[in-house]
C-alpha cells in the first residue's frame, strides 16, 4: 500500500494538466488494485468489431464499467450477456480519454460456482504437479475382460445403461456392482470405501460412473481424497462422470476417461471396434492434457503478466478510445441512414403520385366516363333534333302549297309546267293544267280578262 501517494506523484508541487492528471490518477489505481475480484450483474453489454467487449457490472447499489480485450475474450467459455450474473477479476483502472473509472478485466466467470472452479484448477495443478496424470502412471485397459466392478449408485439410469449395453455387445462378461452415494456429504467417504473394496477382488477392470449434473452435484468426484484413491487402484479403472462436457478430477487420474456411463460399457465391451474406440479415448486424453498443459501455463503467464507493466497499456487506452469512436460512428452513420431512406421513402411516394401509369390510369377512367356518357349525350340530341324536325314539318306543312290546294283551292300550270301567276301569261285556246289537292284537271283557256277581277271573300 502506498503511504503517501501524492508526494511520490509530485502532486504537491505540480499544476498539472488535464491528461496528467488522468494519467497519474490511473498509476495510482493500477497501483493499489493491482489485483480484484468484484461481482455482479452485466448490463449495456457492447462488442465492437476490435474483439473487445464492454460493459458495465453493477448491483443494487451502484456500478462501474468493465473492459475485456480481445486476448482475454477469447478465453471466457462463458456466452456473456445482459443480467448475468458472474464475478470478473482484474485491476481498477481509468480511461484517460474520458476520466472514466473502470476495470481492466482478465478473467470472467459466471457467480456461484466460481469458488468451486477455483479449487478445481488448483486441486488440478497441484496433483498434475505430483505426477498423477501423466500417461507413465495409466494402465491400459484388458482387451477381454472377465470380469468388471462397476462403483456407482444401486438407483438411477447409469447402471441400467451400462447393464444394457453389455447385455447387447458382451453378455458373456460378470458384472458386479460396489454401490455407493455418487452425491453429498456422505459420498466422498462412500467412493473411496467402494474403490478401495473393489481394488481387492480381483476384477479385470472397474467403472467410476455418474449420470450429469452441475458442478455442485459432481464435486464429491473433484475431491482429492476420490483422486487418489483412484490413482491408488491397481485395476484399470474407466472414469464416467457426467455428462459428455463434463470433465472431473477422477477423470484426469483415472487410466480411461469416457464421456459417459455408456460410453464406458462400450470401450470394456470386447467388439470388432475396440480399436476405433482406444483411439477415440486416446485422442480426448491427449486433448484433456493440452487443455490441463495450456491451462497450466496460462496461469503462469497471467501471474507474470500481473508482475510485469506491459508497454502496451498506452495501446489498449487508445484501442478503447477507438472503439468509442466506431461506435460513435456506427451510430451516427445508422441515423444518417435512417434518414436518406426516410427521404427516398418520400420521394418514391411523390413519384409514384406522377407516375405516367397513373396519369393514364385517370385518363382511362374519364375516357371510360365520357364513353359512357356519349350514347346517352347523342340520343339526348338526336331526340332533341327530331323533335326539332317534326316542329318544322308542322310549319313547313302550314305553309306548304299541298296544303293550300287542300282547302280548296288549286294551281293552273302551262305546257312548261311553269305556275300560271297572271292571266297575260295564257291565251284564248290555250290548254293548262289544274293541279288540285287530289288528281288533276286540264282545261282550256276561253278569254284571258286582262282587267283585274274583285273577288269578293264572302262568296
Amino acid at each position: 500500500m502506498i503511504n503517501d501517494p501524492f508526494q511520490r506523484l509530485g502532486l504537491d508541487r505540480d499544476v498539472l494538466s488535464v491528461s496528467q492528471l488522468n494519467n497519474r490518477a490511473r498509476l495510482l489505481l493500477e497501483d493499489v488494485f493491482a489485483q480484484v475480484w468484484v461481482e455482479g450483474e452485466i448490463s449495456n453489454l457492447a462488442k465492437p468489431a476490435s474483439g473487445h467487449l464492454y460493459f458495465t457490472l453493477k448491483d443494487s447499489q451502484a456500478q462501474v464499467r468493465c473492459a475485456l480485450f480481445r486476448q482475454n475474450a477469447s478465453r471466457v467459455r462463458q456466452d456473456l450477456r445482459d443480467g448475468l450474473a458472474v464475478k470478473v477479476r482484474g485491476k481498477v483502472s481509468l480511461f484517460e480519454g474520458r476520466g472514466d473509472y473502470q476495470l481492466i478485466l482478465d478473467s470472467v466467470e459466471p457467480a456461484g460456482d466460481g469458488a468451486l472452479r477455483l479449487a478445481f484448477e488448483a486441486l488440478k495443478e497441484k496433483l498434475a504437479g505430483e505426477g498423477l496424470f501423466s500417461a507413465e502412471s495409466k494402465v491400459a485397459l484388458p482387451a477381454h475382460p472377465q470380469r468388471i466392478g462397476i462403483v456407482s449408485s444401486p438407483t438411477g439410469a447409469v447402471i441400467r445403461d451400462i447393464i444394457s449395453v453389455f447385455r447387447r455387445r458382451a453378455p458373456q462378461v460378470a458384472l458386479t456392482l460396489i454401490p455407493t452415494a455418487v452425491q453429498g456429504r456422505e459420498a466422498t467417504a462412500q467412493i473411496v470405501r467402494a474403490l478401495q473394496l473393489a481394488d481387492t477382488q480381483g476384477f479385470d477392470a472397474l467403472i467410476l460412473a455418474r449420470g450429469g449434473g452441475s458442478l455442485e452435484d459432481l464435486w464429491c468426484f473433484n475431491e482429492e481424497a476420490v483422486a487418489r484413491a483412484v490413482a491408488a487402484c491397481q485395476t484399470p479403472i474407466v472414469s464416467a462422470v457426467g455428462h459428455e462436457t463434463d470433465v472431473s478430477i477422477s477423470d484426469f487420474v483415472a487410466d480411461v476417461r469416457a464421456p459417459t456411463p455408456s460410453a464406458a460399457a462400450e470401450l470394456l465391451a470386447p467388439d470388432s471396434s475396440d480399436l476405433r474406440h482406444r483411439l477415440d479415448n486416446l485422442k480426448r486424453r491427449l486433448l484433456l492434457r493440452m487443455q490441463g498443459r495450456l491451462a497450466h501455463d496460462r496461469l503462469r503467464l497471467d501471474g507474470m503478466a500481473r508482475r510485469l507493466r506491459h508497454p502496451g497499456e498506452r495501446l489498449r487506452q487508445q484501442a478503447q478510445r477507438l472503439d468509442d469512436l466506431d461506435m460513435r460512428l456506427r451510430r451516427a452513420f445508422t441515423q444518417q441512414l435512417h434518414n436518406r431512406r426516410e427521404r427516398l421513402a418520400r420521394l418514391d411516394t411523390r413519384l409514384a403520385a406522377q407516375h405516367p401509369g397513373r396519369s393514364l390510369a385517370l385518363l382511362r377512367q374519364r375516357l371510360d366516363s365520357l364513353a359512357a356518357r356519349l350514347p346517352r349525350a347523342a340520343l339526348g340530341q338526336l331526340r332533341e333534333r327530331r323533335q326539332k324536325l317534326e316542329g318544322l314539318m308542322q310549319n313547313l306543312h302550314i305553309v306548304s302549297p299541298l296544303a293550300t290546294l287542300g282547302r280548296g283551292y288549286s294551281i293552273l300550270l302551262d305546257e312548261r309546267g311553269q305556275a300560271i301567276r297572271n292571266a297575260a301569261q295564257t291565251q284564248p285556246g290555250q290548254r293548262l293544267k289544274a293541279r288540285l289537292g287530289e288528281g288533276e284537271l286540264v282545261v282550256r283557256v276561253e278569254d284571258n280578262h286582262l282587267t283585274p277581277v274583285t273577288l269578293s271573300l264572302l262568296d
